[in-house]
């Protein structure tokens, strides 16, 4: 009996191989077909991501490319229409176009304001700022303000949707410091598709501290925008997010950097101001300068850091932004540094002129943000697990009709995100809350790294992490929180809290 029992399972072993076995082949000649279909129809390839190891690394690596040097394409400055009351007025559209990124037929893509990525809007603490927000393509989309401490009906989430052909207008008031922050489409379940095909845009917000401070603030002269993302090319030079998607994230070889692949600009040397987003969907940069020389950070995601911290080596996680300055004052005419992604060129530096200003010491003091307090327990507990169909926030998946996590407006609460392993090892889960800016009290009961005890909205969650932060909501309403590889956003790593 116990012969006949086993043979009957060897059988059946040997049929499910068997069908496993040519639903992978089929998905192998087809590039298309799988067993669970996407939030946006499409059908994703099945078995291990091929853009990772069996432990979760990434090993489709980046190449450094041969397209000809080119100069970094610089979002333009939007210009507003300035009310006499000193409010600020926007149009941002959403729209489908074509760019010119490598040699041979441009790419199709899409854009705020223009074929590919969006300007920079300008806002100051304590405007009031009104956006006319349209969107122009043939497929829903939403404007999410990442980083913005705004009201839920404004924060442009999956709650708040904008049809082909509809607009929407936003008010809200500034009530944050100066800071670097950007905006991106969230519609539920195809917010990585538009990031890849070009939706994502710029906010500087300043006020008198950033006035005030010694720093680069020359746009496109001493200070730049510097948005990194990863992508994948087919032939024909375009953008085929259906055959490059995978639920684990997208991860492409050549790295465009405004747009702009194989990029350099000419500065004096002097000190310059760049300011890092890691745009991408999914992959996580370490940067460094091509000589391992020391730069400095002097901002997080919310803002200034209270002190510049020197550093020779930067981890932006997607979603994260970090503004660095790098002194070139000691590099003379025609000589050249680059902004490195471990060996791949992000940015060439090249001095093209001596400065005529006497070199001047970075500020010491940025900024005043006390540290939270993380001597009693977690208010909440968040618990990130999973990978690619099977990504989960505390079990569940996201459902719009389901309040996760509650919260009281103005009452500060400590948070407990960790990051559960599983056989495999797990993988990085960047964190990322709306409508606020937190604070990281604690890394695994340590104390965090200086450079992330300053205000962020976004931050790594390693294999087994367990990170504390403090959180003060400003606003009423519904916010998101979720994993910022938009891969699993989309497939639900995401969940809702109610702020009242």
């Amino acid at each position: 009996m116990r012969k006949q029992t086993a043979v009957t399972l060897l059988a059946i072993s040997i049929l499910l191989l068997a069908v496993v076995s040519f639903v992978l082949v089929r998905q192998i000649d087809t590039g298309t077909s799988g067993l669970f279909p996407s939030q946006s129809g499409r059908m994703p390839e099945m078995g291990m991501n091929p853009n990772m190891g069996m432990g979760g690394e990434v090993t489709t690596e980046l190449v450094t490319s041969t397209e000809k040097e080119k100069e970094l394409a610089l979002p333009p400055l939007l210009e507003g229409t300035l009310s006499p009351d000193g409010s600020i007025s926007y149009t941002i559209v959403a729209q489908e176009g074509s760019t010119q990124l490598k040699e041979g037929n441009p790419t199709q893509t899409y854009g705020y304001n223009g074929s590919l990525l969006g300007p920079v809007i300008r806002i100051r603490s304590g405007q009031k700022v009104n956006i006319q927000t349209e969107n122009s393509m043939d497929v829903s989309t939403s404007f999410h303000w990442h980083g913005l401490k705004v009201p839920s009906k404004v924060d442009g989430g999956p709650h708040n949707p904008i049809e082909p052909g509809e607009a929407a207008n936003l008010q809200f008031t500034v009530n944050q410091g100066a800071s670097t922050l950007w905006f991106h489409p969230h519609a539920e379940g195809i917010a990585g598709e538009q990031v890849y095909e070009g939706l994502a845009g710029l906010i500087y917000i300043e006020d008198e501290n950033s006035d005030t401070l010694p720093l680069p603030k020359e746009y496109g002269i001493n200070d730049f925008p510097v948005v990194i993302q990863d992508r994948f090319f087919e032939r024909d030079n375009q953008l085929d997010y259906a055959r490059a998607y995978n639920p684990d994230g997208i991860y492409g070889d050549t790295l465009v950097v405004n747009g702009t692949i194989n990029s350099y600009i000419e500065v004096k040397n002097e000190k310059v101001r760049l300011r890092l987003l890691n745009g991408s969907n999914a992959r996580n940069y370490q940067f460094r300068l091509s000589d391992n020389s020391t730069f400095y950070q002097i901002a997080s995601d919310g803002g200034f850091l209270n002190e510049p911290i020197p550093m020779e080596n930067l981890q932006l996680v997607p979603g994260e932004r970090a503004e660095i300055i790098v002194d070139l004052s000691s590099y003379s005419t025609g000589e050249k540094i680059k902004l490195m992604e471990e060996d791949v060129p992000v940015l060439a530096l090249t001095i093209t002129e001596e400065t005529t200003e006497e070199p001047s010491s970075l500020p010491t003091t940025l900024n005043i943000i006390s540290k939270g307090d993380d001597t009693g327990n977690p208010d909440k507990v968040i618990t990130f697990s999973g990978m690619g169909h099977m990504v989960a926030i505390d079990g569940k998946r996201f459902d719009m009709e389901r309040v996760d996590l509650r919260a009281k407006v103005g009452t500060t609460e400590v948070w407990e995100i960790d990051n559960a392993p599983d056989m495999m090892g797990g993988m990085i889960h960047p964190f990322h809350l709306h409508g606020v800016q937190f604070k990281v009290i604690s890394r695994n009961g340590n104390a965090p790294p200086a450079n992330e005890q300053g205000w962020k909205d976004t931050i790594a969650l390693y294999p087994d992490d367990s990170v504390r932060i403090e959180v003060t909501f400003p606003e009423k309403g519904i916010f998101m929180y979720h994993c910022h590889i938009l891969e699993h956003e989309d497939n639900g790593m995401m969940g809702q809290v109610l702020v009242e």
